[in-house]
């Protein structure tokens, strides 16, 4: 989905500008690398490559600006600067890329054609969708430095978008929340990955951002002293050991604070997981182990640890290369407080991801993603799987935590948090997972549903008359065991259909019938069919008599050409064409909804009853379109799941209905305060009030009420009325 920016308000950027980037890239890129680049970057801003374009504002300050996230965040290396500097050169025609293989190599060549072909595809549709987006990762999974490249440029546009107009807003947010935010988790790039979820609540909810925003900052002196009286005792200990270290305490991610608080149920002011201690040891890398292992010792003799969230990540790292050994203790106060700890090396992959990893590490440790990559490729290349499954099967790949188990000679296999036994015959082979009928797990006989712990030894039992059924989809979690299911679903189903097909036809011949191809289509839509595929099945498996069915065919056959002999030509005078204003009404880019809108079918969401005024988008839907708040709580399932469906939308004209809102009051249980809450809400204009439910629990009362009202305005100037009654704590929309 190309996203043009709107203007930077930026000059263009001139040479001299550019030495200065050219500078900064003289550690990342060498003398004759620089010597090369120099002439081409010259020659392109000359021919106004880089200058300012009244749609995308100045493209060398982009550039720039992308390149430094690259050195600085990613820790890129001179191949992806050169291949960034040099895409949009190359796109107008300013050099080749038989030029960049002559002056930079092979692999700059294919990092540029890989970034060519990435954007020409999000060029060619204005929205997202399913066929689009299989080709995007298929481009993208080409190289690894192409899809941190876009990362990086997506980042960049995503801190600049407060200035963009709330539609591209939105659009941009899709496509990152879709796309961009699992890829970051995929490959490490934690900070990323954070940076991304919070922008996508700043900017699709902000009153829950401004709110935890806000929490966080009033809170900040309270913490500060809760984390120095926390760290003081480990720090005297940790110097007694002669350790080379540092230490710091770091706040929970606002997107992550939301997300709990939305899954409990509770107040900012209950969360006490609110923070996190990481202490960072300068080890040499063959005593990483060792040290860290000696700080766990220490942080443990001081606080009492929490022994079910130990997460070892040191002995077997994730496969994306993250290491490190996080805790949880009971701090002062009776406070759970999580420990990370982790090396100097450790920290940096935690930071920049895959990119750091291969500064240490090289070629062996790119295997691990490469293997995710050719995974990938062929999940994206089965012809026998629908996009909407491709899709479904590439997310699965991407949040999952994992676990560790081993063969019964003890090679290890990572698999997704809830595998099964017949996830892992499938990842030991796909005719072993074909042919599994049950497992054994430390010597006990298991089922194929049994769901696997870390540290189990499985031992798989096969047999050759075993074959993939259609309720094994429901079983297995992983994209790989699904994709080979559905392959041989698919490739048994063909079978039957040919061989149903092979009867039909038999029998037709043999009682003399010529068939009509449209009248046995609309024969099988009358019998319930959704697809030819599923008529056919049934024939093959006898639950439909092809006796039976050649009877109803000559049946509709008869009545159509009784019909077709009475039917009457109509005439040119009163033919009435269709009204393509319906049809092309929820085509537009935006939709904007008012009293007058006609020809499109929309209804106001139940989730999260929007009322004029909210911050709204639509969604297509079966039953048409729905209008949903931008921060209902069905929003991110939405986005990620089915972001080609969302239409942007907003409100016109006048507000000229009334709509139902609750809202949820917590205070003081006082004398007379449900009295002064009613007293406000029957005064108001235009506002009745339809229910009231309070409970009273230790001096606390806390409610719903329901109201009537026109809009926004009228229910901001209502709760910020109620806030003023003394006792109230809290006054709050829950739908």
């Amino acid at each position: 989905m190309e996203i043009n920016h709107p203007p930077y308000n930026q000059d263009g950027l001139t040479y001299s500008k550019f030495k200065r980037l050219m500078r900064d890239l003289e550690t990342t890129l060498s003398a004759g690398e620089l010597n090369n680049l120099k002439p081409v970057v010259k020659k392109a801003l000359s021919e106004e490559v880089y200058s300012n374009d009244e749609k995308t504002g100045s493209i060398t300050d982009l550039t720039v600006s992308i390149c430094i996230i690259l050195i600085e965040e990613l820790g890129m290396k001179s191949a992806s600067i050169i291949s960034l500097i040099l895409y949009r050169p190359v796109i107008y025609k300013s050099t080749t890329i038989e030029d960049i293989k002559k002056l930079f190599g092979g692999d700059v060549a294919d990092i540029v054609s890989g970034l060519i072909k990435v954007n020409t595809l999000e060029a060619n549709e204005s929205a997202i969708s399913s066929g689009n987006y299989i080709k995007l990762l298929m481009s993208l999974a080409e190289d690894m430095r192409v899809i941190l490249i876009k990362i990086a440029s997506r980042l960049h546009k995503f801190r600049c978008a407060g200035s963009y107009s709330e539609a591209f807003r939105l659009q941009l947010a899709v496509e990152v929340a879709y796309l961009y935010t699992p890829l970051a988790h995929k490959l490490g790039l934690y900070n990323i990955k954070t940076e991304f979820e919070d922008l996508y609540l700043k900017y699709t909810d902000r009153e829950s951002y401004g709110y935890i925003q806000g929490k966080i900052s009033e809170s900040k002196a309270s913490r500060d002293k809760y984390i120095a009286e926390f760290i003081a005792p480990i720090d005297s200990k940790l110097k007694e050991t002669g350790l080379n270290y540092s230490i710091k305490g770091r706040v929970k991610s606002i997107s992550s604070i939301n997300n709990k608080l939305k899954k409990q149920k509770i107040d900012f002011e209950y969360i006490y997981d609110l923070f996190a201690i990481r202490i960072v040891l300068d080890s040499d890398q063959e005593k990483e182990k060792a040290e860290c292992w000696q700080a766990y010792s220490i942080v443990t003799d001081m606080y009492t640890p929490n022994p079910k969230r130990l997460k070892d990540w040191l002995s077997i790292p994730k496969s994306n290369g993250y290491e490190s050994l996080h805790i949880t203790v009971m701090g002062p106060g009776s406070r759970w407080v999580e420990v990370q700890i982790r090396t100097r090396r450790m920290d940096e992959i935690a930071e920049r991801g895959l990119a750091a990893h291969w500064k240490y590490k090289g070629v062996k440790s790119q295997s691990k993603m490469d293997d995710w990559l050719t995974g990938l490729r062929e999940m994206l290349e089965n012809k026998n799987l629908e996009a909407e499954e491709k899709l479904e099967n590439f997310k699965l790949d991407l949040y999952d935590d994992e676990i560790y188990v081993f063969t019964p000679k003890g090679d290890l296999h990572k698999l997704p948090n809830g595998a099964t036994v017949l996830d892992f015959a499938f990842s030991i082979h796909s005719r072993v997972g074909s042919t599994c009928v049950s497992g054994k797990i430390n010597g006990r006989n298991v089922s194929i549903r049994h769901k696997l712990k870390n540290g189990d030894q499985i031992d798989i039992l096969t047999s050759p008359n075993q074959s993939p059924k259609q309720d094994w989809l429901n079983v297995v979690v992983t994209s790989k065991a699904k994709n080979k299911i559905r392959q041989s679903l698919k490739e048994e189903a063909n079978k039957q259909v040919e061989i149903a097909k092979e009867l039909l036809k038999r029998r037709v011949k043999n009682r003399k019938i010529e068939i009509n191809e449209s009248i046995m289509m609309r024969l099988i839509k009358k019998l319930g069919f959704k697809t030819i595929t599923d008529f056919y099945i049934k024939i093959a498996e006898e639950t439909l008599d092809v006796n039976s069915v050649i009877d109803q065919y000559l049946d509709l056959e008869k009545k159509e050409s009784e019909q077709h002999e009475r039917h009457e030509a109509i005439s040119a005078e009163n033919y009435i064409p269709l009204n393509m204003d319906t049809v092309t009404e929820t085509s537009k880019e935006e939709l904007i909804l008012d009293q007058n809108l006609t020809g499109v079918d929309y209804k106001l969401a139940k989730c999260c009853n929007p009322i004029y005024g909210d911050e709204i988008f639509g969604f297509v839907s079966s039953q048409g379109i729905k209008i949903h708040r931008k921060n209902c709580p069905n929003a991110n399932d939405m986005i990620s799941r089915f972001a080609y469906r969302l239409i942007p939308a907003r409100w016109s004209g006048k507000s000229g209905s009334t709509y139902t809102v609750t809202l949820r009051v917590i205070g003081n249980d006082d004398i007379g305060i449900i009295n002064n809450l009613t007293s406000i809400i029957s005064k108001e204009n235009g506002i009745n009030m339809r229910s009231i439910s309070i409970d009273s629990i230790d001096g606390l009362f806390q409610g719903n009420i329901s109201v009537m009202l026109n809009n926004t305005d009228m229910l901001n100037g209502l709760i910020k009325k109620l806030k003023t009654v003394k006792g109230v704590k809290e006054v709050s929309r829950i739908n």
